[in-house]
């Protein structure tokens, strides 16, 4: 796991990382013997490949052709080191030294199971995983598409008592399968005594909790919240990733209305039963107008309608009902795929989404992966379903005898969301789930959703 950690090093911002990347180098390099990671990315049908590695404090990363020979890259990088031993370093003290001679080419070799590679091997061929690159003293053990984190972020908006989900996404690895571990930040000590202390590595940091979500408590207000995530596929790990909260943890609102409907819905339904939730999520694009704030929710505080705020408390309230289905309404885009989707799938959930034309929010479908498989999803516009399929040919005949109900109809981007589910532990017995939002106003006598 640590020559792992110490890939980090050589492939995310230092700004992330609660330590010096050096201590890290260091420390993980005496425990392994002396062998850092060299990362190497290389998928077939592309014809670049990445190289990145850490050498004397430098991070190196290197874009080469797959199918140009080994040599030239090793080459490459002996030149590189040469290049950096005859710069003149930027220093007041060492202002106006001139450029110290170039000393001798560094060796730089690939080795597989002890003997070297050609320099006339294709680098698509030549670095596999396992096989060693030996620059100079150092030795690096190369790692082939190792599990990476290719993107993470924390919420904007951290509350006390809510539960933390980060967005995680994933190559070469299974989410399911990944390390987790969370650190809060430590109050700052400024008593005499601790000014003459050295500080121990990661000390502003204390560990708090593992696993994918985190619920930070009232004692935690006011700091922040730090994640470190090791990618995995099974036994296989990659470079860990560790992000750092924007801001700090805030007071929640005390208890929720909802709370007292999760007394019954401490556990999963038990099979064959399946429990369902419905819930028109209120879009961003809807909570900000001026008819929301003075007519239909006149009541709310304005930072109870921000999307941030509003997103904890959703999350929250959906996670307690420990459904098996979750059919939502009213979902932006943005909120379904950076906030929604993470949430859900950490609480074991898959999600479809379907936006509606025209509109910036739209449909979502939220089933069990542990008890349902997604056979298939339809989304039907319910205007072109009308005209267009003569099942609806009787009800179209009869929307027509009123012409304004009939132009009405047309004009609507009702959709309706479909998704066909396989029950996992009896595969003949499917799921048919219609998730749909139709068209109401405060001001007109129409049907309600």
């Amino acid at each position: 796991m640590l020559n792992h950690l110490s890939a980090a090093l050589a492939l995310f911002p230092r700004r992330l990382l609660g330590s010096s990347p050096k201590t890290w180098t260091r420390g993980c390099r005496r425990l392994l013997g002396g062998m850092e990671p060299a990362v190497v990315r290389c998928l077939p049908g592309e014809p670049k490949l990445t190289i990145s590695f850490c050498l004397n404090g430098s991070q190196k990363h290197m874009l080469r052709d797959q199918d140009e020979a080994l040599g030239k890259v090793l080459a490459r990088i002996s030149n590189g080191i040469i290049k950096d031993q005859t710069k003149p370093k930027k220093s007041k003290k060492n202002k106006g030294q001139q450029p110290s001679e170039a000393s001798e080419p560094a060796a730089v070799k690939l080795y597989l199971g002890g003997d070297e590679v050609p320099d006339t091997t294709l680098n698509s061929e030549a670095w596999q995983d396992g096989t060693v690159l030996q620059v100079g003293d150092v030795k690096y053990s190369v790692q082939r598409n190792p599990p990476t984190v290719t993107t993470a972020e924390l919420p904007g908006s951290l509350l006390a008592g809510f539960p933390v989900c980060p967005k995680l996404e994933l190559e070469f690895g299974n989410l399911q399968d990944c390390e987790f571990t969370w650190f809060l930040e430590k109050v700052p000590d400024t008593s005499p005594e601790a000014a003459v202390e050295v500080p121990a590595q990661d000390s502003g940091w204390t560990e708090v909790g593992c696993g994918r979500v985190h619920v930070p408590s009232n004692q935690d207000i006011g700091r922040r919240l730090k994640l470190r995530c090791i990618p995995k596929d099974g036994a296989r790990s990659g470079p860990a990733k560790e992000l750092v909260s924007v801001g700090a943890v805030e007071a929640g609102p005390g208890v929720c209305t909802f709370d007292n409907r999760h007394a019954y819905t401490v556990r999963e339904a038990e099979w064959p039963a399946v429990r369902v939730v419905s819930y028109n999520i209120l879009a961003d694009v809807y909570a900000q107008t001026e008819l929301s704030k003075t007519v239909l929710y006149p009541y709310c505080a304005p930072y109870a309608l921000q999307l941030d705020y509003r997103q904890n408390l959703i999350k929250k309230e959906l996670a307690g009902y420990n459904a098996d289905i979750i059919c939502l309404q009213e979902v932006d885009k943005g909120v379904f795929a950076d906030s929604l989707t993470p949430a859900l799938d950490a609480f074991g959930l898959d999600g479809v989404f379907r936006i509606k034309e025209k509109q910036h929010e739209g449909l979502a479908t939220f089933y069990r992966r542990s008890k349902f498989k997604l056979l298939s999803r339809h989304d039907i516009m319910l205007s072109e379903a009308l005209t267009s399929d003569p099942i609806h040919a009787e009800l179209l005949e009869k929307v027509s005898a009123n012409s304004n109900l009939k132009d009405k109809m047309l004009q609507r981007s009702t959709t309706l969301q479909v998704s066909i589910l396989e029950d996992v532990n009896k595969p003949d017995r499917k799921v048919c789930v219609a998730n749909t939002h139709l068209y109401w106003h405060p001001k007109g006598m129409n049907t309600p959703e």
